[in-house]
């Protein structure tokens, strides 16, 4: 701890000075929050239930129609759709993701990972320095999503990764993400995309009976990718929402923790400067002792 008055006085200011820009950067991330929280709130059920309708449709299809989408072949090459942020200052957020990503790797696909036949495309400025830091096969096209984020761009994302996997560049395709539970809270979690998973049915229920209307194969060609397209979109609005949460929690903790060290810091400059005060006065005794004497 710094001894001197002026010492303890230059790290109060600097400490009041941190805090008035995390507390404002706390209030920006509410505003963030807010909307993103109202965006994913309203995404949510119809992209879960889109992506239900598509399990089933894909579990219980007897027919000859081809779905290629929803093929499993040997895994042989692999893409992980790794979302993150665009900025830090969110706590844990971003190295979470990463570590998840990098366990996925080595607990699921060492084996392709040791052939390089792992692909890492990077939706987030620091996903993507990381992964290209550490000489990942990175597909850097797409990284910068959060500046154009909309339906329409994550469309074309969801439209090259179903490209790659048709023509056989990848075998299996992952997201990995954060999903936003509320402020304080956000599930890290790994989600499969391609081929298209298949819903199971609990015991003792039927298999559902779809009637289909134009035809099983015109309808299936075009609801697929449309559903993909939602599915994509809504872990990016997810990710999105939960690092504006990650941002206000980190924020708001570290403004806490300047209040704790403001008030540690004046009790080091009050006892520092009545140190001050009773050498002075010590002083000024023994003079006023040496005249008299």
């Amino acid at each position: 701890m710094p001894g001197t008055l002026k010492e303890v006085r230059n790290r109060i200011q600097s400490v009041r000075n941190t805090q008035q820009i995390t507390k404002a950067m706390k209030m920006v991330s509410a505003a963030k929050l807010r909307r993103a929280q109202d965006a994913i709130q309203h995404m949510r059920p119809y992209a879960q239930k889109q992506q239900e309708v598509l399990g089933n449709i894909v579990s219980n299809f007897n027919g000859d129609v081809s779905m290629s989408l929803a093929k499993s072949r040997p895994v042989e090459k692999v893409l992980l759709i790794v979302i993150t942020s665009d900025r830090g200052l969110c706590g844990g957020y971003n190295s979470n993701l990463i570590k998840l990503a990098r366990f996925e790797i080595q607990e699921k696909y060492n084996d392709q990972f040791k052939k390089g036949n792992i692909t890492i495309m990077p939706l987030g400025k620091k996903g993507y320095e990381f992964f290209v830091k550490h000489n990942f096969n990175v597909i850097d096209t797409y990284w910068a999503i959060f500046s154009n984020l909309s339906f329409e761009y994550v469309s074309g994302i969801s439209a090259f990764i179903r490209k790659g996997f048709s023509e056989g560049r990848f075998d299996k395709v992952d997201i990995i993400y954060s999903e936003f539970k509320n402020a304080a809270m956000q599930q890290f979690k790994v989600e499969p995309y391609l081929p298209v998973p298949k819903t199971e049915n609990p015991k003792g229920y039927p298999k559902a009976d779809f009637i289909f209307e134009p035809g099983e194969e015109e309808l299936i060609e075009e609801l697929m990718p449309k559903i993909l397209n939602t599915q994509l979109y809504k872990a990016v609005l997810d990710a999105n929402a939960s690092e504006h949460g990650a941002r206000m929690t980190a924020m708001d903790k570290a403004t806490e923790n300047a209040d704790d060290l403001l008030h540690t810091l004046k009790i080091s400059y009050n006892r520092a400067r009545q140190a001050a005060i009773t050498t002075e006065l010590t002083e000024i005794v023994s003079g006023a002792a040496a005249l008299q004497g």
